[in-house]
């Protein structure tokens, strides 16, 4: 009954006519979103940092029957020529609606006050910094189009921080306000921002989390699901916030935790 209730809503086309951006969409949270916006009606750039990753993206895209709602390309978004760039994809799709942020890093595990000042810069400047002068960018467009989407990818470690995982938990707390500061100055543009800040989600980044074992065991005591959450779950989220069915909603953040308790 899921799987076909998912179809169902794939099938209304709430996102017929729009262009989005998905960062960072070739594997986990972020291709799910890509294809669930995909098949909603959506024309999305997918991006990694590899052209591999790319490529494989858009081949399993097509063989869901998405080829002609899909485009790809190299992007790391620490470097502006890269931002560029996908900007520029959307442009030759007829414009920007929608942009989703997902791109974030997490090269360290360990107290937080052991991370080295070099580790803090590459986290927040991927995770945080990227994540604003994307959004700068997009405004121009949306205002183009008459409004716009933004979605910011948080997690739950933005409220409750991740033991071991302090600076990257801190880096999705600083998305969090940052949701709050660009709604209030865009809300008369017709844009809306909003976040999403998932739970444990089984996917690559989450490996070691969802492993067997005593960590993966602690996580689940944390879930009253008591499951971990799937892309899928996440993508469904992410395209009600990028539809009509969302346009009264800015500045907030959804939880998709399992009902994980969380709070700032």
């Amino acid at each position: 009954m899921i799987g076909r209730g998912i179809r169902h809503l794939s099938n209304m086309a709430r996102l017929n006519d729009k262009v989005a951006i998905v960062t960072a969409s070739t594997d986990g949270i972020g291709f799910a979103i890509a294809k669930r916006l995909a098949q909603e009606g959506a024309k999305v750039v997918v991006s990694s940092r590899n052209q591999k990753n790319v490529d494989e993206a858009l081949s399993k895209l097509a063989k869901d029957g998405l080829s002609d709602r899909v485009v790809g390309t190299v992007c790391h978004v620490g470097k502006a020529e890269d931002r560029k760039r996908i900007f520029d994809e959307a442009v030759k799709l007829g414009g920007l609606d929608i942009l989703i942020s997902n791109a974030a890093v997490n090269p360290t595990i360990g107290p937080i006050l052991e991370c080295s000042e070099q580790v803090w810069d590459k986290i927040f400047e991927i995770n945080v910094k990227a994540a604003f002068l994307l959004a700068k960018d997009a405004v121009p467009l949306f205002q183009k189009r008459g409004g716009g989407k933004i979605i910011f990818i948080s997690s739950v470690g933005g409220h409750r921080p991740f033991p071991l995982l302090g600076p990257y938990s801190v880096s999705k707390t600083a998305l969090l306000g940052l949701t709050k500061a660009i709604a209030g100055d865009v809300a008369t543009d017709n844009i809306t921002v909003n976040c999403i800040a998932p739970g444990v989600i089984e996917t690559k980044f989450s490996n070691a989390i969802t492993t067997e074992g005593p960590i993966r065991e602690e996580s689940l005591s944390l879930i009253p699901m008591k499951r971990f959450g799937k892309p899928d779950e996440v993508a469904s989220v992410a395209a009600f916030l990028a539809s009509s069915d969302a346009n009264y909603i800015t500045g907030e953040t959804i939880l998709v935790t399992g009902g994980m308790h969380a709070r700032l």
